[in-house]
Order: C-alpha cells, then sequence, then structure tokens
C-alpha cells in the first residue's frame, strides 16, 4: 500500500486584512495511504476548511503543495471529489439528473447507457435507486446529502473531501448518512479526509485524526492513529475498550490544543 498517496506539505495561507496580512495556517504537512480516512478535527474557525480547500485546489495556499497519488495539485480536478455541508443539487432537476452531471462530464468517452447505469449504481449505492425521477427539491435534507454523496462518489475519485458533511442533519439523520459513507468508501477503497468538530463523529469514521491548533497560525498540533478496525460498526466501535481512552484524548486536545501540541513538539530531556 502506497504510504504516501496523498502529500499535504508545508501549507500556508494568508489573507489580506486592512491590519496586514493574517495567517489562518502555517506549517501543514501530513501524508496519507490509498484507503484512508482521515479527519480534521478542531474548533470552528481553527483553519479545516481552508486546508480543506487547498487540498480540493479551488484555494490556492502561499507555499507549500499537494500530490495525490505522485500528481501534484493545481486546480480541481475530477480526482478530488468534494462533499459539503449543503448538498447543492439542482432542484430543478431529478436525483439521477444531478448525479448525472458530474458522469457526463468525466466520462464523456462513454456511451450515454454506460454513464446512466454507472449514475444508477450508486443512486442504489446510497439507497435511492428507488427515487432516481423524484426532483430535488421534492427529497428531504437527508435524501438530498444522499444524493451529494452518490455524485461524489460516481466520479470514482482518488480523494474524498467532506467539509462537515452532516452537520445539517438531525441526529438520527445523521448516523444513518454516517453509516452510508463508510459502506461505500469501504466498498469503493476511495481515501476520504473529513473536516468536523464532532469528537464522535470523528472516532466512529476515521483511521486517524489529525488536531488543529486554533487559529491565526493554526497547524496540526496531533496525529492520532484509531486502533477499531474495518469494517467500522458503531455498536463495536462504543464497545472497544479504547473508544473513551481515546475520547478523552481528544477532548484534553480540544480543552487545551496549543498547550498539549507545545507539550508534544518539545524535545525529550
Amino acid at each position: 500500500m502506497n504510504k504516501r498517496y496523498v502529500e499535504v506539505f508545508n501549507l500556508r495561507k494568508s489573507y489580506d486584512t486592512p491590519d496586514g496580512p493574517l495567517t489562518i495556517v502555517e506549517d501543514i504537512s501530513f501524508s496519507m495511504s490509498e484507503g484512508e480516512f482521515a479527519c480534521l478535527l478542531g474548533h470552528s474557525g481553527c483553519g479545516k476548511s481552508t486546508v480543506l480547500s487547498i487540498v480540493a485546489g479551488l484555494v490556492e495556499g502561499d507555499t507549500g503543495g499537494v500530490a495525490v497519488d505522485n500528481r501534484e495539485v493545481d486546480g480541481p480536478g475530477p480526482d478530488r471529489a468534494m462533499v459539503f455541508q449543503s448538498p447543492n443539487l439542482l432542484p430543478w432537476l431529478t436525483a439521477l439528473q444531478n448525479v448525472m452531471l458530474g458522469v457526463n462530464q468525466v466520462y464523456r468517452h462513454v456511451s450515454k447507457s454506460v454513464r446512466t447505469d454507472l449514475a444508477l449504481y450508486y443512486l442504489d449505492l446510497v439507497g435511492l435507486l428507488a427515487h432516481r425521477h423524484a426532483m430535488a427539491s421534492e427529497l428531504s435534507q437527508g435524501m438530498q446529502q444522499r444524493v451529494s454523496i452518490a455524485r461524489a462518489v460516481a466520479l470514482q475519485p482518488k480523494l474524498l473531501l467532506l467539509d462537515e458533511p452532516f452537520g445539517m442533519l438531525d441526529s438520527l439523520t445523521r448516523m444513518e448518512l454516517q453509516d452510508v459513507m463508510l459502506e461505500v468508501l469501504a466498498r469503493e477503497n476511495i481515501a476520504a479526509l473529513m473536516v468536523t468538530h464532532d469528537v464522535d463523529e470523528a472516532l466512529l469514521m476515521a483511521d486517524r485524526v489529525l488536531m488543529m491548533t486554533n487559529g491565526p497560525r493554526a497547524r496540526i498540533g496531533a496525529d492520532y492513529h484509531l486502533p477499531f478496525p474495518r469494517p467500522r460498526e458503531r455498536a463495536a466501535v462504543l464497545q472497544h475498550p479504547d473508544y473513551y481512552p481515546m475520547r478523552e484524548q481528544l477532548m484534553e486536545f480540544l480543552e487545551a490544543p496549543d498547550r498539549i501540541a507545545a507539550q508534544a513538539a518539545a524535545p525529550c530531556a
């Protein structure tokens, strides 16, 4: 397995303000293996989404770079699909038509019937095959987000980027969609990088949790590898003997991220 399938190195991003440049994130470096699920976890405003946007190619960093499967990122591309907090569907199109938008662009070289079959396969994967002809405006928020997941995964990306994709959902729908996402990623073996501020969500879904310090000048202060086996099942994770000790570690970091990050970076005596 390629342990440097995704490489993020020395990212720094600043924005101009009336008081001069403000550095949002700096010295952001990490790598991911093929098929790995990593979470960027931290308080709101610490720069998690900025990092995700740079990896997506939507924002250009001041320094550093990103590479996916040995290709440097220089802008948006179908090798990196993104699921946002809001589904962002076209309400006047059906669920199938919304998925077909991306499929038609990426797979122009194959027949329409093959493209349609591909879109239907991923709608079925997220449990929406029976609703394929429903207008997006007629679907519930959770069903719309299922379409959004199908639309992203149908591109067969090398890296799936998730920007708090369950943040607008009620608790029950959120749990259902987390399970759907885990099943889809396991079946397709897609690497994923997710932004969240929810400790329990990170523990349930991720192989690694990259803890970010507070901004400005936020950086990755700790890198926790989770011991929970895959395929990931909610009940098994909650019953794992390391679950609550890991949860306590993450919560302690969130309570004092800069202090703990400084302790982790200090050389041993």
